[in-house]
């Protein structure tokens, strides 16, 4: 039994099956046929048959690359990029005499820019491969022969193999659960690692084999399961044992999945069917779908670009080379004296022009790919780890009831946070708790209940209630005595109303129709009782919120369920003759299980007096229509009750019963029994389809109403998303009643906004329900929603694609999880816009997957949508500081560093070329080949990726203050094509200055002190010296915020490339080349090299900071704005703040600040 000071009731056979011969017909059974193959020789893994199958082993694998794979594989992926391809080439050609520069300054920078990322791959994958080692050499006991269990590692077990797994373990494998520490062979699971839900899942292993509870008798046990092959389903199973001659059927109750824990059981016996790769969760785990920012994606093109230019100026270049050569040897006569034609090689040949003009132009596309930034991909992903920290780390997004941080789980799309355009939401456990309360009831056509919920106040606020203004002003003053609120002192019970509480119900008109109800709240569950021995206080293990609510509601009312046996269920009721608390057994004949098909659950049960009773809650939506003629009596009333609750954002259910005869019951019992010894893929259907004929004629006893609380912070957060200019849309699978009002809850929706509703209601739909006529209910409703999008459209003047899209904010009701998927797709596809879905739950991992950006949040409810997700988060609120802070800051960085990057490149690359234009051509380069290869690597690398990870245009208070601010990255403004173009103007103006600032100044005049002109080696340690110095200068004019590691990065890699020119010119000649003693000898000891270099500097950088200050003063973008307002003192300034705000794209229609504006709009239009 569990331990510690609760004492937890047995629960018995809940899914009770009797075994009788079990039904195998050839007909309905699959087992042997395609996909049910599989057969298991249970303790004995080593027979014959059993190694013949030749079955998967437990070791699982999830790295990407093994020892003898990663270099191939990794070599693969860096060679996907083309710009690395054309590195390879170019590193290749290096070694040929078409190379411009020596082999080694080429391959080196290559090598260590593919090696940096085949570095990070590889540790990356390791450590996927320490988890792997560690759940691969975990422990379990596994029968060896004669009784004995041994110790053995997980990867080593086969299948068919018995094991005994202890409390609070996870199961090795799949398991078939054969016997437990519990008389009745039950067991309880934590699913927690499969679906995200943290309550306790019930296991029951077959009759046959509940005996085998000791090590000992597994000494001679014997049988064979066969079963479905391996699948990726994890709510179906499908398999037989056959065990000392006879068949029985085997069913998911029997089935324990690898990763779930074994809870509150001391132990279990299970034999392994599915093992490693084999088993559900990993069939499960598919490699989510790839997604890259639109940011990356156009930085692709930008690279493409770069080639066609760089192919330009290699083709252009060769022509005017073959043009120049062929005529360097005309009569005897030669041009270019000093390249010899008459005696040359075939690169210079001018009797074959043509084919050294081809070969320059191999030359050519190797010296110009200092265009390609070669460091770019490798900066990108170092910049988005550092970015992911920082989100990772933000002590403003953790959440310290559940000891939850943000976690960034992929780095690729930090800066498509800042581009967000519209918001898929779910509602139950996104803008809700998921923590749901027993508020309110309607028992007999009485309602019950006078809490006020969270959408009550809000709806009173907007009608201007006395209600709303004492709950906005605190409830000072005024009298809310009829409508009251408590703080709930019981979780999931938040119920007030003296009519029935303490008892009272006995006094009222329907004393018999209010026990009966709160009787089938005690009764019809499967929740599990657990008696604090010291106090005597229960409480409850149930499947879901709502069903723990309704548990704790009869029990507060008078109706506890505290005990539950193999075949009864025990209650503490109040008597309502004596008024004294007396006990009562229910026997527990059957349960009919909730699904999501069925949309409700029933039990039968017989009573202390013998009769049989079967109890059904459900929808109103499957349970009005199976409503007895005379079981109508309250039916007007509870739907009017049922609507009320809906507006107040409440979930409701319907409480029903009716008595058996026992004749009805017997021929139930035989068809259901035989339904569930089936062994079909369509064995549910069968048994739904036998439950359905008896949960008829049902005799209406009310309605529950439970409230799922905003979480904290909902509405503010909205608000901000809406100023921001981001679209919200709820998908949700409640009520439209229930989801509209807590969308105006939560300022979603606000009084004096147009509302469209397209439903699939229709006049006379109720009729057309009740007479059960389907085609005549589908061609209503598709006629019903073709008049209504109609309409809509007349509206927005809008096409039926456009419409939603048109709207300030979308609800989308009873949506299932594959309709929420195909909603983000469409909104995805059709806008081209960044979309990002928010959810919590296993039914929402389809629309994160589908969107843009994926947020999981990781509450209470599991941790489903977290793993699926792209960044987790523990509370919706947060989206606000992730998409308008951390979203804004990266969206920014990320764009200023790419545009950078290509200006850099773009003003080296293009000196090369003048240059070479200068040089007539002829291949030679204008720098060292050092220089060359450390330009990107070491001189011009740091700046930019400080740039990347700390640059900040206002800080996050002023983010948060002016959400307008975002509306830059919807609208792609500092990454459109506009201004990466208006970056390559300037990079080529720089190179334009530099060049012939160098040229012009240094050309015919005298260098040293003996009168000497510049040669190359200075010209090109010249001009070099100017790139480096105006590229980390407009670097410096272009940050917002400096930190001491940009300026350490910035000054430091200036200071390097000077230091670097005095160490590697002292080195000897053969390594040190034409930089040999430059700068000790004829650089540093002459004026007119700084002279040269300052003058440059100030003349290439002089327009872009006359621009800048223009453009600041005259024509300032929101976050120059609020950058004056922050030094001139103005923040709090409402004038100034408003002109901020009036510089938005698009008004705010939804949110608190929507709503008070146009409450105000309306009091300035009235007389």
């Amino acid at each position: 039994m569990a331990l510690g000071r609760k004492r937890k009731q047995s629960l018995g056979r809940v899914h009770s099956i009797s075994f009788r011969k079990t039904s195998f017909d050839g007909e309905q059974s699959q087992i042997g046929g395609p996909g049910f193959s599989r057969v298991v020789f249970c303790n004995d893994p080593e027979c014959l048959e059993s190694t013949s199958l030749k079955y998967g082993t437990n070791y699982v694998r999830t790295t990407k690359y093994t020892p003898v794979t990663f270099v191939p594989k990794a070599l693969f992926e860096q060679f996907r990029r083309v710009a690395n391809v054309y590195f390879l080439v170019c590193a290749v050609l290096s070694f040929t005499s078409l190379s411009p520069y020596s082999a080694v300054s080429t391959v080196l920078p290559f090598v260590l820019v593919v090696g940096f990322t085949m570095g990070k791959e590889l540790l990356e994958d390791w450590r996927r491969k320490k988890q792997d080692i560690e759940a691969n050499n975990r422990n379990v006991k596994v029968h060896q022969g004669d009784g004995n269990f041994d110790n053995t590692r997980w990867r080593n077990l086969r299948v068919g193999d018995v094991i005994k797994v202890e409390k609070d373990d996870f199961f090795p494998a799949d398991l078939i659960l054969l016997s437990s520490s519990y008389d009745e062979a039950l067991c309880y699971v934590e699913t927690m690692n499969l679906d995200g839900e943290t309550n306790l899942k019930i296991k029951q292993a077959l009759e046959v084999t509940s005996n085998l509870n000791e090590d000992s008798r597994f000494k001679s046990f014997k049988a064979v399961i066969r079963c479905e092959d391996p699948n990726a389903n994890l709510y179906s199973f499908v398999g037989s044992l056959e065990f000392e001659g006879q068949q029985y059927p085997l069913s998911p109750q029997q089935l324990l999945l690898r990763d779930s824990k074994l809870k509150n059981t001391d132990y279990i016996y299970g034999v392994v069917i599915f093992t490693g790769h084999d088993t559900k969760v990993l069939q499960n785990s598919i490699a989510p779908p790839s997604k890259r920012s639109k940011i990356e994606k156009r930085t692709d093109k930008l690279v493409y670009s770069l080639f066609l230019v760089l192919a330009l100026m290699s083709f252009i270049g060769s022509i005017f080379f073959g043009i120049a050569t062929r005529e360097d040897l005309e009569d005897g006569l030669m041009t270019r004296w000093y390249l010899r034609p008459d005696d040359t090689t075939i690169y210079y040949d001018p009797n074959r022009a043509a084919i050294a003009a081809v070969l320059h132009f191999l030359t050519a596309l190797m010296l110009y790919s200092y265009l390609i930034p070669i460091s770019l991909y490798v900066s990108i992903e170092i910049v988005k780890v550092l970015q992911s920290l920082f989100i990772n780390r933000d002590l403003h997004m953790y959440y310290e009831e559940g000891d939850k941080p943000a976690r960034a789980r992929t780095s690729n799309l930090n800066e498509e946070l800042g581009q967000v355009d519209t918001v898929l939401s779910d509602k139950t456990g996104t803008l809700t708790c998921n923590s749901m309360e027993f508020i309110k009831c309607s028992i007999g056509g009485t309602a019950y209940g006078r809490g006020v919920t969270e959408v009550e106040r809000a709806m009173a606020r907007r009608q201007g209630s006395p209600l709303g203004q004492e709950v906005s002003d605190d409830h000072k003053g005024g009298d809310v005595e009829d409508l009251p609120e408590k703080e709930t002192t019981i979780k999931g019970f938040n119920f007030m109303d003296e009519r029935i509480m303490n008892g009272n119900w006995v006094n009222e008109p329907r004393p018999d129709i209010i026990q009966k109800f709160f009787r089938l709240l005690a009764i019809c569950h499967t929740a599990i009782p657990e008696v604090d021995e010291e106090t005597g206080t229960v409480s409850y293990e149930a499947e879901s919120p709502d069903e723990a609510a309704f548990v704790i509601a009869a029990r507060e009312l008078g109706f506890e369920f505290f005990e539950r046996s193999q075949t009864s269920i025990s209650l503490h009721e109040i008597d309502p003759i004596s008024g004294r608390r007396v006990d009562r057994i229910y026997k527990l004949l059957d349960i009919l299980e909730f699904s999501s098909s069925r949309k409700r659950m029933s039990v039968i049960v017989r009573d202390d007096e013998g009769k049989l009773l079967l109890l059904t809650k459900g929808a109103d939506s499957v349970m009005f229509v199976r409503l007895a003629n005379n079981g109508r009596e309250f039916e007007e009333q509870t739907r009017e009750h049922i609507n009320e609750y809906a507006d107040a954002g409440l979930r409701t259910l319907v409480l029903t019963y009716r008595e058996l005869d026992e004749d009805e019951y017997e021929e139930f019992k035989e068809a259901f029994t035989e339904a569930k010894n089936l062994v079909t893929v369509d064995r549910e259907e069968i048994i739904e389809k036998v439950a359905e004929k008896i949960e008829r004629d049902l005799i209406l006893l009310g309605a529950t109403a439970v409230e799922d609380k905003l979480q904290q912070g909902v509405p503010e957060c909205i608000d901000k998303l809406a100023q921001a200019g981001i679209k919200i849309w709820v998908l949700t699978g409640d009520k439209m009643e229930t989801a509209i009002n807590i969308g105006f809850a939560c300022s979603l929706l606000r009084e004096g906004m147009k509302q469209i509703i397209i439903n699939s209601e229709a006049p006379g739909f109720r009729a057309l329900e009740k007479a059960g006529s389907d085609l005549d209910i589908s061609e209503a409703s598709k006629a019903s929603v073709l008049e209504q999008m109609k309409e809509g459209m007349e509206q927005l003047t809008a096409s039926a694609s456009d419409l939603a899209i048109g709207c300030a904010s979308v609800i989308c009701c009873r949506s299932s999880p594959k309709q929420k998927a195909l909603v983000a797709r469409l909104v995805r596809l059709k806008t081209g816009n960044t979309t990002l879905a928010i959810g919590d739950g296993a039914n929402d991992v389809g629309m994160l997957q589908e969107a843009d950006i994926g947020i999981g949040i990781s509450g209470f409810e599991g941790m489903q949508a977290a793993m699926s997700s792209d960044i987790a988060i523990a509370q919706f609120r947060f989206l606000e500081r992730l998409l308008l802070v951390h979203g804004h800051w990266c969206y920014r960085r990320m764009s200023s560093m790419i545009c950078y990057f290509f200006y850099k490149n773009i003003a080296f690359g293009f000196t090369l070329f003048f240059y070479e234009a200068y040089a007539s051509f002829s291949g030679q380069a204008a720098y060292n080949d050092w220089y060359l290869s450390f330009y990107n690597v070491f001189f011009t690398s740091l700046p930019v990726i400080a740039l990347g990870v700390f640059d900040q245009d206002v800080s996050s208070q002023f983010c948060l203050k002016f959400p307008v601010l975002y509306q830059e990255g919807i609208h792609n403004v500092l990454f459109s094509w506009t201004r990466i173009l208006s970056w390559a103007i300037n990079g080529v103006f720089s190179a334009t200055c530099i060049f012939f600032l160098c040229i012009y100044s240094m050309e015919h005049q005298a260098f040293r002190k003996g009168g000497e002109i510049v040669g190359l080696e200075i010209l090109g340690t010249t001009m070099y010296s100017c790139v480096v110095v105006i590229v980390n200068l407009q670097m410096a004019l272009s940050i917002n915020y400096f930190t001491y590691i940009q300026h350490l990065f910035i000054w430091g890699s200036i200071l390097f490339w000077y230091l670097f020119l005095l160490g590697y010119g002292a080195m000897d000649p053969t390594i040190s080349t034409t930089a040999f003693m430059v700068f000790i000898e004829a650089c540093a000891p002459s004026p007119s090299f700084w002279l040269v270099t300052l003058f440059i500097s100030i003349a290439t950088l002089f327009p872009f900071f006359t621009y800048s200050a223009l453009q600041r003063r005259f024509f300032p973008m929101c976050h120059q704005m609020i950058q004056l307002m922050s030094f001139h003192g103005h923040v709090e300034d409402p004038e100034y703040c408003e002109m901020v705000r009036q510089r938005s794209s698009s008004h705010a229609l939804v949110g608190c600040t929507a709503r008070l504006e146009a409450k105000s709009m309306s009091f300035e239009g009235e007389p």
